[in-house]
C-alpha cells in the first residue's frame, strides 16, 4: 500500500484527471520528506532490478541542515497524491553557482519516481517548471542530483540490468512519458562491464614502466582509511581540473566535498583506491573503485541497523564485482599514460581478491577521453540512461 500524506498545505495544486484528483503538494516537514524518500521502496516493490538506498543517508542528503550543498542550491520537493497516497515524487533543484557562475539558465529536476500515468508525469514537471519560471530560468533538465557526485540520467536501455549504489533506476515508461510531453535528450550515458580474465595487463604493464621513469612519477597503495585521508583534498582538485572540461560540470566547494568525503568514506575499500604522486609527492591521478554493494542494499531493504551494517561490510571484504567510480588525471598529464599506472595496480590488487567483474559506472557518451581510455578493454555496454530537458516557456 502506498504512503499516506498528511494534511494540505495551502500551495496545493490540483489539476482534474479522467475524473479523479491528482494533487501536488510542496512538502517541508521530516515526517514528509521521508515519505518523499520511501515512496520508491512501494513503487519498486517487485523490481528485481531496482537497488535501494539507505534511508538515513537519502534523508541527510535532502536536509538543508545536513547538506551543505543547500549553501549554494536551493530545492523544493513535491509530492503527488491521490487518493491519500502518493504517486509520484520530484525535487526541483536550482544550483546558483551553474546559474550565477557559468551563466546555465536551468532548472534542475531529479529524485523524480512515478505511477504509469503520463498526467501524473505531467503535473509533477509542470511544478518544477512552475520553480523554474519564478527563478528567470529558461529550461528543465534531469532527471539529476546537485552536482556530478549525484546520481543522474533515466535509463533507456538495460532494464533488466540490476542498478547500483551510484545510480538510479526506473521503470521503461519513463522515457516514454517524457518524449509524449515534448522533452528532449539532453545528455547521454552509458554504463559498460568487463570480464576480469578478458583483461590482459600486457598492454598497459610495458607503457606504465616507461611513464614511471619518464616523468618520475609513482603508484601508491593503501591498506586502512586512515592512510587515504590526507590526500583526499588534493583528490578533488585533480578531480575538478580533470572534469572541468566537461559539458555537465559544475564546481563543488570546499564544504561539500568534506561531506561527500564523510559520506562515501565508509564505502571504500582502501585497497581499491590508487593514487598516482609525482618527485614532490603531489597528486597527478587517481582510481577510485567500490566493492559492489547492489545486492547487499536489496537485502538491507534501506536501513543499516540493526543487521544491515553486517551486510555491507560482507560485501565490502567480500564481493568479487567491483564498479569504477572516479578517474581523474591533471590536464597536464593526461594522455601521457598515467592511466596505465592506475590500471596496473589495479590489475594486482583485483588478481589477489578474486574479482570476476569490473562495471563502469554511468560515463558521458560525449566524453571522449574515458571512451579511448576504455577501449582496448572491450567493454560490453549494458544499459544506456540520459537526462531529458525542455524549454520553459
Amino acid at each position: 500500500m502506498l504512503n499516506a500524506i498528511g494534511s494540505r498545505s495551502e500551495s496545493l495544486k490540483k489539476c482534474q484527471v479522467q475524473n479523479s484528483m491528482i494533487e501536488i503538494k510542496e512538502i517541508f516537514s521530516k515526517k514528509e520528506l521521508k515519505s518523499f524518500v520511501t515512496f520508491p521502496f512501494e513503487l519498486y516493490r517487485n523490481c528485481d532490478a531496482w537497488v535501494p538506498p539507505i534511508i538515513d543517508e537519502e534523508l541527510k542528503t535532502l536536509d538543508k541542515d545536513s547538506n551543505p550543498v543547500f549553501k549554494n542550491a536551493k530545492a523544493h520537493f513535491f509530492l503527488a497524491i491521490k487518493n491519500n497516497k502518493i504517486i509520484g515524487r520530484v525535487a526541483a533543484i536550482i544550483n546558483w553557482i551553474e546559474v550565477n557562475e557559468q551563466n546555465i539558465k536551468k532548472i534542475r529536476f531529479g529524485w523524480f519516481d512515478v505511477i504509469d500515468d503520463i498526467e501524473v508525469t505531467r503535473a509533477l514537471l509542470d511544478a518544477v517548471k512552475s520553480v523554474g519560471l519564478k527563478n528567470n530560468l529558461d529550461h528543465i533538465e534531469g532527471p539529476m542530483g546537485f552536482s556530478n557526485l549525484d546520481k543522474v540520467g533515466v535509463v533507456t536501455e538495460g532494464f533488466d540490468h540490476i542498478a547500483n549504489m551510484i545510480t538510479w533506476h526506473n521503470y521503461p515508461y519513463y522515457s516514454q512519458h517524457f518524449e509524449q510531453l515534448g522533452y528532449h535528450i539532453g545528455k547521454g550515458y552509458s554504463e559498460s562491464k568487463m570480464k576480469f580474465e578478458n583483461i590482459k595487463p600486457e598492454f598497459f604493464y610495458r607503457i606504465q614502466e616507461l611513464v614511471k621513469k619518464r616523468y618520475q612519477l609513482r603508484p601508491i597503495n593503501f591498506t586502512s582509511t586512515k592512510q587515504i585521508v590526507p590526500y583526499i583534498d588534493d583528490m578533488f582538485e585533480v578531480f575538478s581540473k580533470s572534469y572541468a572540461v566537461l559539458s555537465s560540470y559544475v564546481d563543488i566547494s570546499q564544504e561539500q566535498r568534506t561531506y561527500f568525503k564523510k559520506k562515501f568514506i565508509g564505502f571504500v575499500n582502501p585497497e581499491y583506491v590508487k593514487f598516482v604522486v609525482d618527485s614532490n609527492n603531489d597528486l597527478v591521478g587517481f582510481g577510485i573503485v567500490t566493492p559492489s554493494y547492489a545486492k547487499a542494499l536489496q537485502k538491507i531493504r534501506g536501513r543499516l541497523f540493526p543487521f544491515g551494517i553486517f551486510q555491507l561490510l560482507k560485501a565490502k571484504k567480500y564481493s568479487k564485482e567491483v564498479t569504477f567510480y572516479l578517474i581523474g588525471v591533471l590536464p597536464e598529464y593526461q594522455n601521457k599514460g598515467i592511466t596505465a599506472i592506475i590500471f596496473n595496480e589495479f590489475h594486482k590488487t583485483f588478481s589477489k581478491k578474486g574479482i570476476t567483474m569490473c562495471i563502469r559506472g554511468p560515463e558521458l557518451d560525449d566524453n571522449e577521453a574515458i571512451n579511448k581510455l576504455w577501449k582496448n578493454f572491450k567493454p560490453e555496454v549494458f544499459k544506456r540512461r540520459c537526462t531529458y530537458r525542455k524549454a520553459i516557456v
